[in-house]
């Protein structure tokens, strides 16, 4: 069983989804690859939500706080490879597509990366805005460009 709850950001509203221990998903109502909701059930009172509420107070505050509950994402091995790659990305700074594949094999291509990148199901805990294009260009983002920009931003990352 999936449960959800809401959480109202600077950049709009968000559902997080959790099977009761982990966190499943973290994404930007309207934002592409949006989950149907229709086997969630709403509830505000989970301790991980909880959790997770005070991770994105202090991440909009400006801070790089510690994750300390659980994540889960589901996904196949290739796209978990890909988001565990993103996790390692350090607060306040960034990869491209590219530095990403040639991570997974010497033959990877980083539109395929940018594939994975683009369905991680965990925004901002799993920080696939700071994925950039050649040359620190700026790319699509499953939340919205505009949204990508101000992540970028907050973390003081130049582009």
């Amino acid at each position: 069983m999936y449960y959800s709850t809401d959480y109202v950001s600077p950049l709009g509203e968000i559902l997080i989804i959790s099977d009761g221990e982990s966190i499943c998903g973290v994404y930007f109502y309207g934002q592409k690859y949006f989950p149907s909701t229709e086997n969630i059930v709403e509830n505000d009172e989970l301790a991980i939500f909880r959790d997770v509420k005070k991770w994105l107070d202090d991440y909009f505050k400006g801070l790089n706080p510690k994750i300390d509950f659980k994540i889960k994402p589901q996904g196949s091995e290739f796209r978990l490879k890909v988001w565990k790659i993103l996790s390692e990305i350090p607060y306040g700074r960034t990869m491209t597509y590219g530095q990403i594949a040639s991570r997974i094999s010497p033959t990877m291509s980083a539109q395929a990366v940018g594939g994975a990148v683009g369905h991680n199901p965990i925004s901002i805990l799993i920080p696939c805005h700071r994925v950039l294009g050649v040359n620190g260009k700026l790319t699509g983002y499953a939340g919205g460009i505009d949204r990508k920009i101000e992540l970028l931003k907050l973390e003081k990352i130049i582009f």
